[in-house]
């Protein structure tokens, strides 16, 4: 993830805020405190969309919700709702492309109390190789199926449950603000020449996490997660 209002996960990445239906996209961490807090929004509906053969590893989604539930005020609750697409048939695509997906098929949006969130799998890589996804708005992220599934699930590979959730956290953790893009930090802990990333190595927000130096890592680790420095961000922001 480099700073752009996109944050490129070399393995995992990252850009804008929240999208309602014909209304301007913003930059990843806009919306950190709506997503935070339950002062505007008691509850999140989040809209996964796969191309045809890209389902996302179901056990990773339930971690994600997970996750969230335990960051997130949201007393009317996190659903998750997914739906398959028409494949796109590009071996690589750029965030202009995924951007264009999104527009012609997203559909959970915005609305009265419910703050809506897109993830899109595709069936293609990034025009990066190494990048396993990408967070490109402040509700939207691209998660590259092919490359995820190319690189777990195999003998001698991490497991596809553990590559996906890593990847979902780690881009969500940028819209939730982090690393000082939405969730101003309450003591330093930003690794500024890696963009929004922390300096803990042991933190799900440090910049390996999104390289392919996490594949080693958690074919015999868990899943990061998140340091004292990145969850007392998140606090501050409107989180538990």
């Amino acid at each position: 993830m480099k700073n752009i209002p996109i944050i490129v996960l070399a393995l995992v990445v990252i850009m804008l805020p929240f999208c309602k239906k014909n209304s301007t996209s913003q930059a990843v961490g806009n919306s950190a405190n709506d997503l935070l807090s339950g002062s505007k929004y008691t509850s999140v509906k989040i809209e996964i969309q796969y191309m045809t053969g890209f389902a996302p590893d179901a056990a990773a989604v339930d971690l994600l919700k997970d996750f969230l539930a335990a960051r997130l005020n949201k007393s009317g609750g996190i659903t998750v709702v997914q739906k398959e697409i028409t494949p796109s048939s590009l071996s690589a695509l750029s965030i202009q492309q995924v951007i264009d997906i999104e527009k012609n098929n997203r559909t959970v949006f915005t609305s009265g109390t419910t703050l809506g969130i897109y993830f899109l799998f595709t069936d293609g890589g990034y025009t990066d190789g190494k990048v396993l996804g990408v967070s490109y708005n402040n509700t939207s992220m691209c998660l590259f199926g092919k490359t995820i599934n190319d690189n777990s699930g195999g003998v001698g590979q991490t497991s596809r449950t553990k590559l996906t959730a890593t990847v979902l956290e780690h881009e969500f953790g940028h819209i939730l603000g982090l690393v000082d893009v939405g969730s101003k930090m309450q003591a330093s802990h930003k690794d500024s020449p890696n963009g929004a990333h922390c300096n803990n190595k042991d933190c799900l927000m440090y910049y390996a996490v999104e390289t392919t130096d996490v594949l080693g890592f958690l074919i015999a680790g868990n899943i990061p997660s998140l340091d004292a420095n990145c969850l007392n961000d998140l606090k501050a922001n409107g989180g538990k």
